[in-house]
């Protein structure tokens, strides 16, 4: 008898956020959710990452009322977040209270599963979430985020597994995040976890595409006993994406394994999604194939697109190749961290101010943090004399101690803050949306009444002058009987503006 592969779908949150920069309205996702709760998936991953801060801050959307919603058009499936351990969904460590009560709110709101990772693998980060995850009588997933360095082996990433079911976790997770991960090297991983922590340790394991090699990797993970794998329906899969839904359901056809997997709603989401990717056109991904280059590099796409961004502002867009070998250097000073957010942000922001500046003429204040152990401890030694410019520069001293340890209570006056905002409805959600977006959260309580934008456009759609003149491609004419309003876009400022039949 076949074994069964469980499966991660990642349509609804990581697949739109590589590869159409976390654009997706919740208006094209719901009707796609009878099909996904039906399809049979382990779960599917539809919350967390960057869907939260892209909620409010382009789509005038309410995270906490996007997953009621899956919640209610999904209830046989497991709903599966991302969260970034004692960071949550922000970009900096919170206090322990906060982290629990985001947590507790989660579960209660509908979360099943919590995939939880820290940038520096630092076991410590971990630890209050897991633990809140637990107490909350939800799935704690522990994760490994993979990566490679001289001093990443196999037998340090089984350590780190070990150390993760001493925490109590539900599974572990293999965490791909810029497609490194060899086969060989998937095989020995997934293998040596097994030995180490028992046959029955549930090992899920989570890759990208950019390189081209992860769908054979996937493969050897399964022959070395994994359980889950993710993937993402074909219509928004591959390029720094991931691979296809589909594809592994073929590929395990004649093995001793297969999915359970209902084939003919996996040809229809393929179909639904392919009439959404159109309409997000503008924020579509450039990486449409392989980018080898990254096995050297260890920059994700995410980074790059990042990077480059940085380079253009300042008009050094042509420097790029410079920074892309900055990256390296930069990152085994700050002791080989993994390129996650948010030590990949911090990493690349420093290597463009090298390349830029000088190399660490200017330190950012996040990278000094990182270098004085104030997110965590990472894998290698940090350069002792960036330490101590760093130290100099912040007039603070190296930590040794978790860095949640030293932070104060802050749950009453982040209360007290996010109530005097107008549109704040006072409630623990509301107060949580503060505490991870301050400054974005203000303008989304202000504007929230007026419901969620859809940020995708129909590629069918008439350029505005064609629709005004009544042109068509047949030179003919099409009566006007209603005025339209368009927004014109005219030296860098947007005007709306009616036009009315004649």
């Amino acid at each position: 008898m076949a074994k069964n592969i469980d499966v991660t779908e990642l349509i609804l949150r990581d697949a739109h956020q590589s590869l159409m920069a976390t654009r997706m309205s919740i208006e094209d996702m719901i009707p796609a959710c009878a099909d996904l709760d039906q399809a049979g998936y382990w779960s599917v991953e539809c919350w967390g990452g960057a869907t939260f801060d892209s909620c409010i801050r382009f789509l005038n959307e309410d995270p906490w009322e996007r997953l009621r919603t899956f919640r209610k058009l999904m209830p046989n499936t497991r709903l599966q977040m991302l969260l970034r351990g004692q960071n949550l969904l922000g970009y900096r460590h919170y206090e322990d209270h906060v982290v629990e009560r985001f947590i507790a709110k989660a579960a209660e709101t509908g979360m099943d599963v919590f995939r939880v990772f820290d940038a520096l693998n630092d076991i410590r980060n971990l630890k209050c979430a897991v633990a809140a995850v637990k107490k909350a009588g939800k799935h704690a997933q522990g994760t490994i985020c993979y990566t490679t360095s001289p001093l990443h082996t196999t037998e340090q990433f089984v350590s780190m597994a070990k150390r993760l079911q001493d925490l109590g976790v539900d599974s572990i997770c293999i965490k791909d995040m810029a497609a490194l991960l060899k086969p060989h090297d998937a095989y020995q991983i997934v293998r040596g976890i097994k030995e180490s922590c028992g046959e029955d340790v549930r090992i899920h394991i989570h890759t990208h595409s950019t390189t081209g090699v992860t769908l054979v990797s996937l493969m050897k993970a399964i022959e070395a006993g994994v359980d889950c794998v993710d993937t993402s329906i074909s219509s928004l899969s591959l390029g720094p994406g991931h691979n296809p839904t589909e594809s592994l359901v073929e590929m395990l056809k004649g093995t001793e394994f297969t999915t359970s997997l209902d084939k003919p709603r996996l040809l229809k989401l393929k179909q639904y999604f392919n009439t959404i990717r159109p309409r997000y056109a503008e924020f579509l991904s450039n990486i449409t194939g392989v980018e080898t280059e990254i096995f050297d590099s260890q920059i994700p796409g995410g980074m790059l697109s990042n990077m480059e961004s940085q380079l253009k502002q300042q008009g050094a867009g042509h420097r790029m190749a410079e920074v892309m070998e900055e990256v390296p250097r930069v990152r085994k000073d700050a002791g080989y961290p993994p390129l996650v957010t948010p030590s990949s942000q911090i990493v690349g922001t420093q290597a463009v101010f090298n390349v830029l500046l000088g190399r660490y003429k200017v330190l950012s204040a996040e990278f000094v943090d990182l270098m004085l152990g104030f997110y965590g401890e990472t894998i290698g030694p940090r350069n002792p004399e960036l330490v101590a410019q760093a130290s100099k520069q912040a007039k603070k001293e190296p930590i040794t101690c978790r860095p949640a340890d030293l932070l104060k209570p802050e749950w009453d006056e982040l209360r007290t803050a996010a109530l005097l905002l107008p549109g704040c409805n006072g409630k623990d959600e509301d107060v949580l949306t503060y505490a991870m977006f301050p400054q974005v959260a203000a303008k989304f309580f202000s504007t929230r009444d007026k419901g969620p934008k859809n940020l995708g456009k129909d590629p069918a759609a008439k350029p505005a002058a064609a629709v005004a003149t009544g042109a068509t491609s047949g030179g003919g004419a099409t009566p006007m009987h209603e005025p339209v309003t368009y927004d014109v876009k005219l030296n860098g400022h947007t005007h709306k503006v009616t036009v009315s039949p004649v």
